[in-house]
Formats: structure tokens, sequence, C-alpha cells
């Protein structure tokens, strides 16, 4: 595990967050466009398969509640995702 694969998986994050923040805009106003649900659907399902890969391996992306954590507590250590620019 390197720093580029770290980054890679982020960039990647990034990319399918947009495309999903992007898709559910355009739903908002076109509720019936089924492709788009479709779409919607699938790059959200492959969003949740990169979070969960990248929080396996490097650790939660956000806190409260939105990630499992290893004993011992390791929300601290490491650089924060931001950080790795």
């Amino acid at each position: 595990m390197t720093v580029s694969d770290r980054v890679r998986l982020l960039d990647e994050i990034r990319i399918l967050e947009f495309i999903a923040v992007e898709l559910n805009l355009y739903l908002d106003n076109n509720p019936n466009d089924h492709k788009a649900i479709r779409d919607y659907n699938s790059f959200t399902k492959q969003l949740m398969a990169v979070k969960d890969e990248y929080q396996r391996r490097y650790g939660p992306l956000s806190n409260f509640g939105t990630a499992w954590s290893q004993s011992p507590w390791a929300w601290l250590n490491d650089p924060w995702p931001w950080e790795l620019d």
C-alpha cells in the first residue's frame, strides 16, 4: 500500500461522488428518467465499494457512525484524507 494507491482511491471516490451528485440533481428535475435512475444506482454501488475498500485499507473517511474502527481506536492515526494532496 503506497501513498499513490491511497490517492488513487481518494480520486476515484471524488469522481464517483461528483457523478452521484450530478445525477441526483438531474433526477430531482427528471424523476421518471429510468436510465438515469439505473445509472445513479450503478454509480452509487461503485462509490460504496470504493469507499469500503478505502476504509478497510486506510481507516475512516468521516466520523460519527459512518465507518467502523479497528481496536485500538485509530481515528487520529495517519494523515486525514484531505492532507494527502
